[in-house]
């Protein structure tokens, strides 16, 4: 069958239409990464967007039930080069077609997205549709360009939990699956969803953290009055700036427990202090984004996921800049000057270099061993 991409600036691509059948909008971003795709259809940081994979051929290793970062896709729909229909993995249990139309994502597969990527890469992301239904471009451009921008809007709002929950599932190992955490744990942290990933709440887990997931609008004396040991802000969708909540929350918190934010969640702290953010022409999406770590000078190869960025030089009177990102200087990292906060615009638990990054979980429990006075 045949589907169309077709962006809001009038460049249109023809391929073939794979995963669900019908007609998505969503801004057209694309992931560097060579393998993933199954996180990164999963991850509700996503939400909103239109995925296109740089790596040619996408399927390969199929779908399993283990690799997910939440409980379905939340992207809007996925661009790839060729797919491939005949996975070959020991742990596969379905194809990624079947598993797209499964859960109703739209995708394309068989255009040039080389083109596309370089397209983006020249004239910043923006909004696109794909529809294997209604097959002429004009048309289809007419209804990208009539498409809401991603900027002003709350995606949190769609993806965060309904009430709150408790963690206790541990990172994943061969032969044995995913470890149960027994007793109450060392540290108990409650983490505010903006679209959190499972593998952080994972790593939260290894790290000793017994952990109590809240929803995103959750006011902050109810936070407190749980007694937690630190407060952790997810990753998360979209814009930062219209989730005024969650920076007014973030504000009654600092102080008065250790926290620590990632991706969205370095944003809104970043916003809570006074802070600005931007939107970055194409966006940070990939497995090999190069950070360097100011104290140590040491380069961290991370994974990355996010449209927008905190402004350099708004955040320095309250914080100092820990980390930088080699490719454009943005900020990566940031820490209060004062208060026991801190957070990372990337994914430490996504282990790209492997561990790079893992020592921010110890930094966490050491903040909160150090407020318990041990």
């Amino acid at each position: 069958m045949k589907a169309v991409l077709a962006l809001a600036d009038g460049r249109v691509f023809f391929g073939k239409a794979f995963g669900a059948c019908g007609e998505v909008t969503g801004e057209v971003v694309f992931n560097t990464s060579m393998t993933g795709y199954q996180e990164i259809l999963t991850d509700p940081s996503y939400c909103g967007e239109i995925v296109t994979m740089t790596y040619p051929l996408i399927g390969n290793y199929g779908i399993n039930s283990e690799d997910v970062e939440s409980s379905k896709p939340h992207l809007s729909g996925f661009v790839v080069k060729e797919y491939c229909d005949f996975p070959s993995n020991w742990r596969s249990e379905m194809t990624l077609n079947d598993y797209l139309v499964e859960n109703g994502v739209v995708g394309i597969q068989g255009i040039d997205t080389r083109a596309l990527v370089r397209h983006i890469r020249d004239n910043g992301a923006q909004n696109g549709i794909i529809s294997s239904v209604d097959l002429d471009p004009q048309s289809l451009i007419a209804k990208a360009q009539a498409a809401p921008s991603l900027v002003g809007q709350d995606l949190v709002q769609k993806v965060t939990c309904e009430a709150p929950y408790q963690v206790k599932e541990g990172i994943w190992t061969l032969g044995s699956g995913y470890s149960q955490a027994e007793g109450e744990g060392q540290f108990k942290v409650v983490a505010y969803d903006f679209g959190i990933k499972r593998n952080i709440l994972r790593h939260l887990t290894e790290a000793g953290c017994r952990v109590t997931v809240v929803p995103a609008d959750t006011p902050a004396q109810e936070v407190l009055a749980m007694n937690p040991d630190g407060i952790f802000l997810s990753n998360g969708p979209g814009d930062p700036e219209p989730i005024a909540y969650a920076q007014e929350n973030i504000r009654q918190l600092l102080g008065k427990k250790p926290i620590f934010g990632i991706c969205l969640g370095h944003q809104l702290l970043a916003l809570a202090l006074g802070g600005k953010t931007f939107k970055l022409k194409f966006g940070h999406r990939g497995g090999n984004q190069p950070v360097m770590r100011h104290e140590s000078g040491r380069v961290e190869i991370t994974s990355q996921n996010h449209g927008f960025a905190v402004e350099a030089g708004s955040i320095d009177e309250a914080a100092v800049q820990t980390h930088v990102n080699l490719n454009d200087n943005t900020i990566e990292g940031l820490e209060h000057k004062r208060l026991p906060a801190f957070s990372v615009q990337y994914h430490p638990e996504a282990s790209p270099g492997p561990h790079d990054a893992r020592y921010l979980f110890e930094r966490f429990t050491a903040l909160m061993a150090k407020q318990r006075g041990e």
